[in-house]
């Protein structure tokens, strides 16, 4: 919009001057015809009148008279350009005494009676040149030189160019406010909408834009992302839905596949004892203790199935109770009683606002994979640490373990993962789980054939 002004004002004042030009030169061309024609007539009127047949008995006196009359200077030629009379002083007059040549043959050969040529050598711009006749009878030559004068009209050409451009730089600058503002108001609609673009997530809940009184461009833009988040929202339900679906399958064939471990060996064991049992035998009492305790093992394998599966499933609402951190821990590494163990704290006592069994339940998960985690020809070490920053609790569990490799890095957090020969593989994905409802984290850090060392964050209860 800016440009577009800039060039309608140089258009317009390019227009203007050529147009002043041209009304400029047309004006004159018809004034100096007009002063001809009034010179020529008093001229001949005076001629018929005195009765004067000749140009040079014309008084002297009658010729100044006629140039104050119609003011304008002329000079009056004989027919083979000699200067017959002059209006104009011989101290100012710096035309020739004699007609060129060229003007003489102009009006002998081309049989016209006006000739007009611009002067460059002169303070006059043009001369004309025009035949007298005297009862049509041609007598001699009239000259008229003739003054261009545009100072008054360039002068309001100047003015009226300067206004022009004082209303330009005014309209400039409406519109350099204008555009301001405007650039304003559709960019803060743009920003906002860009600050929600970035926020947008597939796996959270997404507000919609809602802003008003905005361009019919930015309309569309912010009735499309709403369109967007609709079709967002639906796709993330579907795909949460389908990720379920997904975990549950994969997570009912590990279930079914954990169970057909114990029921195979309780299959043999019963038809081995159906084949050789002997009621007269004296041993029986001893087979069947057995044959019980082989039951037994394979009944407590799938019951800690079922256990772990229906732990994960079914997580206990979050509770929050005032704890001691530093004993919870104590408590949970009593219940392995392994003096490879080591614990050390800071602080005799670090508040927290978090689910006591739930605690416990993290802290004996790390402890079991720690334990599990170290080869058994090597010395194992277990270090347990417990200490606090300014708003967060922070618990490290270090092992002497084969580590963690790297292909197994992003995996092991998921649901039914595991690199064990037994278990369900959902003790690090439920201590996920139960950080993230206390707004925590797990992290790790491990060392090939070296170790690993889990680090569990949550916020501490302040004082």
């Amino acid at each position: 919009m800016i440009l577009l002004v800039i060039v309608a004002s140089i258009l317009i004042a390019a227009i203007t001057i050529i147009q002043f030009n041209k009304q400029s030169k047309e004006y004159h061309e018809q004034r100096l015809e007009r002063k001809e024609n009034h010179l020529i007539l008093n001229l001949n009127y005076f001629l018929s009148e005195s009765k004067t047949e000749s140009l040079d008995s014309i008084p002297q006196n009658k010729i100044n008279e006629i140039t104050d009359i119609h003011e304008i200077p002329f000079e009056l030629y004989g027919l083979q350009g000699n200067l017959l009379k002059s209006s104009i002083p011989s101290s100012i007059n710096n035309f020739d005494k004699i007609l060129s040549p060229e003007i003489l043959t102009f009006f002998q050969k081309e049989n016209k009676t006006r000739y007009v040529k611009d002067n460059e050598e002169s303070k006059y711009s043009k001369s004309s040149y025009n035949l007298i006749y005297n009862n049509k009878i041609p007598i001699g030559i009239i000259h008229m030189p003739y003054y261009i004068d545009d100072a008054l009209s360039r002068k309001e050409l100047e003015s009226f160019l300067m206004n022009l451009g004082i209303v330009y730089i005014n309209m400039l600058l409406i519109a350099f406010v204008f555009a301001y503002f405007l650039s304003n108001y559709i960019t803060k609609s743009l920003t906002r909408i860009s600050q929600r673009i970035k926020t947008t997530k597939l796996n959270e809940e997404n507000a919609k834009i809602d802003i008003e009184k905005t361009p019919m461009e930015v309309s569309i833009l912010v009735d499309s992302y709403n369109s967007m988040i609709d079709d967002l929202e639906e796709s993330a339900i579907k795909l949460a839905k389908s990720e379920r679906e997904t975990a549950w399958r994969e997570m009912a064939k590990q279930v079914a596949h954990e169970i057909k471990n114990p029921l195979t060996p309780m299959r043999l064991t019963i038809q081995s004892f159906e084949k050789n049992f002997n009621p007269e035998d004296v041993k029986n009492r001893n087979k069947i203790r057995d044959f019980s305790k082989s039951l037994i093992e394979q009944i407590d394998t799938m019951s800690s199935i079922a256990t772990a599966f229906s732990d994960f499933a079914n997580m206990p609402e979050q509770k929050k109770e005032l704890l001691n951190v530093v004993e919870v821990v104590q408590i949970a590494l009593d219940i392995f009683d392994k003096d490879y163990v080591e614990y050390a704290t800071e602080n005799d006592e670090i508040l927290t606002l978090f689910d006591r069994t739930q605690l416990i339940r993290v802290v004996t998960n790390l402890l079991n994979n720690a334990i599990q985690a170290i080869p058994e020809d090597r010395n194992p070490m277990i270090f347990v640490k417990v200490h606090s920053n300014e708003k967060n609790v922070v618990i490290n569990i270090k092992d002497n373990g084969n580590g963690i490799l790297e292909e197994n890095k992003t995996k092991i957090f998921e649901p039914s993962f595991t690199t064990k020969s037994s278990g369900m593989g959902l003790g690090l994905s439920m201590i996920q789980s139960i950080m993230n409802a206390y707004n925590g984290s797990i992290a790790f850090k491990t060392k090939e054939n070296q170790g690993t060392t889990f680090k569990v964050t949550f916020p501490k209860k302040l004082k």
